[in-house]
């Protein structure tokens, strides 16, 4: 359980699987994005995830009721890293914090490819 919310008629528990999903999906929306890449690379081979499994892609932290998330992506080849990292990171953002209401504190995208 990664979030709990308080209001006056009880507790609003928010999972962090739940999370990973929201921003998998927004992630998906942004230009220049083939896809989420599997975080388990310890073998060199990346894998490009389906539709279903976006969530296997994000890693969710939280330290000092502040959340971190860790996006592993495969970016389309001929596009400005930079810019759609930026605009991933603003998309994913927007997305959790309005869906969710929880702050977010730092998002980080990491390459992890470059495809064709």
């Amino acid at each position: 359980m990664i979030a709990k919310i308080y209001n006056e008629y009880g507790c609003i528990n928010i999972s962090e699987s739940v999370i990973a999903t929201i921003a998998g999906m927004a992630a998906m929306e942004c230009y220049g994005l083939v896809g989420m890449a599997s975080k388990r690379t310890t073998d060199g081979f990346v894998e490009l995830l389906k539709k279903e499994n976006l969530r296997k892609g994000v890693k969710i932290t939280q330290a000092d009721n502040k959340l971190i998330i860790d996006l592993y992506v495969i970016i389309e080849y001929g596009v400005k890293i930079s810019v759609v990292a930026e605009n991933i990171i603003d998309k994913v953002k927007y997305y959790v914090e309005k869906q969710t209401g929880i702050k977010i504190d730092k998002i980080n995208v990491i390459v992890e490819s470059v495809r064709v």
